[in-house]
């Protein structure tokens, strides 16, 4: 079984053996056919546009049928196909980590809507668990891949929200704090995050960190936008200061 990881550094393992492409133009060519979804053949001028954009040589259309070939040497010919509208990459669902990512989001969708929050929780948590660093890691980006990996990350954002919001639910706002601290360090202009920190901490009885978590997003907003923290903070602010 061939598997295929883009939800961090590219990676392709064939029964466990790593067999990632070493050149960076074919790490692209690859992660573009396992991108494009559903099975769906890409046009070759849509890989040439993606490697080159508009700095095209005029070996660009052979360069590109080249970097096909090899990476059809290396996945076998049944798996990566030429159709009449471009070439179509075959990959079980099961063995791309980010259409698994997008299956779990929508089953832990369908558990918050049922009332099985607990599940929805550990769901949310199995989605996330697939990431190892940000989306396309390692692989240079033209156009596609760079709204590609937006849109990963668009999604990894989602997830956190999601299973945040639930755990805080379940009452596990003490075990949320660090993964929280960690969350508006990396995202300091993530005002949702930090509401949710300020909360976990409330809840927890750390009443005077709370509102030091509170100070600090104040000030980096300040700082670097120049605009005060929005209602839906204040409000989470005041509930802090409502009980003495």
């Amino acid at each position: 079984m061939i598997e295929f990881r883009v939800l961090g550094p590219v990676a392709v393992c064939r029964d466990r053996l790593d067999i990632t492409p070493r050149a960076a133009r074919l790490r692209q060519v690859l992660s573009l056919l396992l991108l494009q979804g559903n099975n769906q053949a890409v046009p070759l001028d849509a890989l040439v546009d993606e490697l080159w954009g508009e700095r095209t040589p005029k070996t660009a259309v052979t360069t590109a049928q080249t970097y096909v070939y090899r990476l059809r040497t290396l996945l076998g010919r049944a798996r990566l196909v030429t159709t009449p509208h471009g070439y179509l990459l075959r990959a079980e669902e099961d063995t791309v980590d980010a259409t698994l990512f997008h299956r779990r989001l929508d089953e832990g969708h369908r558990l918050l809507e049922e009332g099985d929050r607990e599940t929805a929780a550990r769901t949310f948590r199995q989605a996330l668990d697939l990431w190892t660093g940000a989306a396309l890691a390692t692989v240079a980006q033209g156009r596609a891949l760079q709204a590609h990996a937006v849109f990963l990350e668009e999604k990894r954002l989602h997830a956190y929200e999601l299973v945040i919001q639930t755990e805080l639910e379940l009452g596990l706002h003490r075990q949320l704090v660090g993964e929280l601290r960690g969350l508006v360090t990396t995202h300091p202009l993530n005002e949702w995050f930090h509401a949710q920190l300020i909360t976990a901490l409330h809840r927890s009885g750390r009443r005077s960190e709370a509102l030091l978590a509170y100070e600090h997003l104040r000030a980096v907003l300040d700082s670097e936008l120049g605009v005060d923290p929005s209602p839906e903070v204040e409000r989470v602010q005041r509930e802090v200061l409502s009980i003495g």
